[in-house]
Protein backbone atom coordinates (compact mmCIF):
# COMPACT_ATOMS: atom_id res chain seq x y z
CA UNK A 1 0.00 0.00 0.00
CA UNK A 2 1.37 3.40 -0.95
CA UNK A 3 1.25 6.16 1.59
CA UNK A 4 0.40 9.65 0.45
CA UNK A 5 2.39 12.60 1.67
CA UNK A 6 0.12 15.10 3.38
CA UNK A 7 1.09 18.74 2.94
CA UNK A 8 0.22 20.60 6.11
CA UNK A 9 1.66 23.86 4.86
CA UNK A 10 -0.01 27.23 4.89
CA UNK A 11 -0.72 26.98 1.16
CA UNK A 12 -2.88 23.86 1.54
CA UNK A 13 -4.69 25.35 4.54
CA UNK A 14 -5.53 28.48 2.54
CA UNK A 15 -6.80 26.35 -0.35
CA UNK A 16 -8.99 24.37 2.05
CA UNK A 17 -10.38 27.55 3.62
CA UNK A 18 -11.05 28.98 0.15
CA UNK A 19 -12.97 25.85 -0.82
CA UNK A 20 -15.05 26.00 2.35
CA UNK A 21 -15.88 29.68 1.77
CA UNK A 22 -16.85 28.97 -1.86
CA UNK A 23 -19.10 26.13 -0.69
CA UNK A 24 -20.79 28.40 1.86
CA UNK A 25 -21.37 31.06 -0.79
CA UNK A 26 -22.96 28.49 -3.13
CA UNK A 27 -25.14 27.14 -0.30
CA UNK A 28 -26.32 30.63 0.61
CA UNK A 29 -27.20 31.45 -3.01
CA UNK A 30 -29.22 28.22 -3.20
CA UNK A 31 -30.98 29.15 0.05
CA UNK A 32 -31.91 32.58 -1.34
CA UNK A 33 -33.28 31.02 -4.53
CA UNK A 34 -35.29 28.49 -2.51
CA UNK A 35 -36.75 31.22 -0.29
CA UNK A 36 -37.66 33.28 -3.37
CA UNK A 37 -39.44 30.31 -4.96
CA UNK A 38 -41.38 29.51 -1.79
CA UNK A 39 -42.05 33.21 -1.09
CA UNK A 40 -40.93 32.77 2.51
CA UNK A 41 -38.83 35.14 4.60
CA UNK A 42 -35.27 34.74 5.79
CA UNK A 43 -34.88 34.94 9.54
CA UNK A 44 -31.66 36.73 10.48
CA UNK A 45 -30.14 38.59 13.40
CA UNK A 46 -29.45 42.31 12.89
CA UNK A 47 -28.12 44.53 15.65
CA UNK A 48 -28.96 41.92 18.27
CA UNK A 49 -32.57 41.54 17.12
CA UNK A 50 -34.17 38.74 15.14
CA UNK A 51 -35.85 40.05 12.00
CA UNK A 52 -37.64 38.52 9.03
CA UNK A 53 -36.83 39.80 5.54
CA UNK A 54 -37.83 38.60 2.11
CA UNK A 55 -35.08 37.03 0.01
CA UNK A 56 -35.52 39.65 -2.73
CA UNK A 57 -34.80 42.38 -0.19
CA UNK A 58 -31.80 40.76 1.47
CA UNK A 59 -29.10 42.61 -0.46
CA UNK A 60 -31.12 45.85 -0.51
CA UNK A 61 -31.34 45.76 3.28
CA UNK A 62 -27.56 45.30 3.59
CA UNK A 63 -26.95 48.63 1.89
CA UNK A 64 -28.91 50.53 4.56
Amino acid sequence: MKSKKIDNGIHSQNDFADKIMKGLEISFQKLLEFKKQKNSPLVVMRNGKIVKIMAEDFYKDLEK
